[in-house]
């Protein structure tokens, strides 16, 4: 098994941060041929997924993203802690905090258009993430 972190800067609420080569970068120091890569994002207002990373695509998550959360609705989370960011929590918990990526002669195996992205969710934007990366096989 191998573990390390990552530490990535976002700027701003819909930050869609290809994660990709670094995720290669650590399978290859990690020295496991094949398994598994385990990311988990340590924070309840980020999350992880793939996606083709091209800007329409990019355009129609966020787009998507703001409908199932929108900005106008009162969140009971904004009424009792008072950050606003009630609804950075609830597309956190939808798309998730972690993703699990194999690994085949030492590389990850993504589809041809499919890259890792962290998505940063918080209003109060302009934050340094956690992710855990665990690469676990022979």
């Amino acid at each position: 098994m191998f573990r390390t972190f990552l530490k990535i800067s976002s700027k701003q609420e819909g930050d869609i941060i290809d994660i990709t080569r670094l995720v290669r970068e650590v399978v290859k120091k990690s020295t496991i041929r094949t398994g598994l890569v385990h990311l988990f994002v340590a924070h309840s207002t980020a999350a992880l997924s793939t996606i083709e990373y091209e800007p329409g695509v990019l355009n129609d998550l966020r787009r998507s993203l703001s409908r199932i959360a929108p900005d106008d609705l009162p969140y009971a989370h904004d009424t009792r802690w008072g950050d606003g960011n009630g609804r950075s929590h609830v597309k956190a918990a939808l798309v998730g905090p972690s993703l699990t990526v194999p690994v085949e002669n030492g590389e990850i195996v993504c589809g041809n258009w499919q890259q890792i992205v962290l998505l940063e969710l918080d209003v109060n934007a302009g934050r340094e993430r956690t992710i855990i990366c665990t690469v676990t096989g022979e």
